[in-house]
């Protein structure tokens, strides 16, 4: 095998198991609700890309490192139930959601063809 294939593999194995960390984490604290965890990860585009939660909310980057990307739609809670999907960045709001399901259509209709995460951060990735 050619050492460029042999580092993209390398480099694929070791982006795949920070992202799986990365949903490891999410799952232990606590932030976002089981529910919503659960649909975004069991959707193959969302579990290829590394999750990470802030006031509750759940968001997802293709860096797997801190500053992390904000080119994919978040979701949050909203007050008396469900969801709100907004992003991808603050000021950008894609709509309500009644179910975790729903929250998770939206986002992978508006972030479109994303490839996978990758290791490091937007400045090394």
């Amino acid at each position: 095998m050619p050492l460029d294939d042999q580092n993209e593999n390398a480099q694929t194995a070791a982006s795949h198991d920070a992202t799986e960390a990365g949903w490891q984490a999410v799952r232990r604290d606590g932030r976002v609700r089981d529910e919503l965890i659960n649909a975004a990860y069991g959707h193959p585009r969302l579990r290829q890309l590394f999750p990470w939660t802030g006031m509750g909310e759940l968001h997802f980057s293709r860096c797997t490192e801190h500053r992390w990307t904000w080119d994919i739609p978040y979701i949050q809670p909203a007050k008396g139930g469900g969801y709100w999907v907004s992003g991808p960045l603050r000021t950008e709001s894609v709509g309500p959601a009644a179910t975790a399901e729903d929250a998770i259509a939206m986002v992978i209709a508006s972030a479109g063809q994303r490839r996978p995460g990758v290791c490091g951060n937007p400045r090394t990735a």
